[in-house]
């Protein structure tokens, strides 16, 4: 089952399905949509980014469109995929509060777990969706742009309660404005003091500001290049000297470090690996 709405005026596009909505991505690609995966009522194994991950039942899974995904297997999931045209998250971040939370390339997707009273509150609202959907007239786009605005607030508030953003109190907008700002200039700004600026703080100021957010600002940098690291070691055939110089660096040694020192392995030590487990996958 999938349900379409496009918009030819704007190009706006809303995908809502089942896991059928995922077998077009067997082999790992970017998702190029925003997407919500729902695994409702059983478990659904996917890989993001070249990891495989088990989503468990009751779980939503949150894909930004720049994200390598591949569906390897699972059932009774609800998807939602739409794109900036549909519902642009920048523009309606004031509404949903999202950005930097849910919409960033983090090192992990984010992930969500519903209990039986968020399980029954988002059933009903897939329900509304659906309806939505078979009722063609003049405001059918803007009642689904409401509903997906719904939507999006209840999981980014329930991400919000599992992750424990209460504790940041102030600091959440900062946290999530920082993370904005990384996930835009990460491959030309590596420095804390260059991202300190654009938010009006010292280092050190933003720096104490992350204290109970569980990661340092350089954490967080150096995390996002990483992950830029491996998608393009993986999913591309760029040598690591290439790699180094797209995400910023002149010398491909300083990445190198910075690769060995999160993940054991040098770019290329990381590419043989990746290429030794394909082999004996066949």
């Amino acid at each position: 089952m999938i349900k379409e709405f496009k918009e030819f005026s704007t190009g706006a596009l809303l995908k809502i399905g089942n896991e059928e909505l995922l077998k077009s991505y067997t082999t790992s690609t970017i998702i190029d949509l925003y997407t919500f995966i729902w695994s409702q009522n059983s478990e659904a194994v996917i890989e993001i980014d070249g990891v495989s991950t088990t989503l468990q039942k009751d779980r939503i899974v949150v894909l930004t469109p720049n994200q390598y995904f591949r569906y390897i297997s699972g059932s009774s999931s609800i998807v939602y995929q739409f794109n900036r045209e549909f519902y642009c998250i920048k523009d309606h971040d004031k509404e949903v509060s999202c950005m930097g939370i849910l919409f960033y390339s983090n090192n992990t997707a984010p992930l969500i777990e519903l209990n039986s009273t968020e399980h029954n509150k988002l059933d009903q609202l897939h329900k509304v969706f659906l309806d939505e959907l078979a009722t063609v007239d003049t405001i059918q786009a803007e009642m689904l742009r409401m509903l997906m605005a719904r939507f999006i607030i209840t999981v980014t508030r329930l991400i919000k309660q599992q992750n424990n953003y209460s504790k940041l109190g102030n600091q959440v907008d900062l946290v999530r404005s920082f993370n904005i700002l990384v996930d835009t200039h990460f491959r030309k700004e590596h420095s804390v003091g260059f991202y300190a600026k654009q938010l009006f703080k010292s280092p050190k100021t933003l720096s104490n500001n992350f204290a109970k957010f569980g990661k340092s600002p350089l954490q967080i940098i150096h995390d996002r290049i990483i992950l830029e690291a491996k998608r393009l070691l993986i999913y591309t055939d760029k040598s690591a000297k290439e790699i180094a110089y797209e995400i910023g660096f002149e010398d491909a040694s300083h990445l190198s470090r910075m690769f060995k020192k999160h993940t054991s392995f040098s770019p290329s030590e990381f590419k043989k690996q990746l290429k030794s487990e394909i082999i004996e996958q066949y």
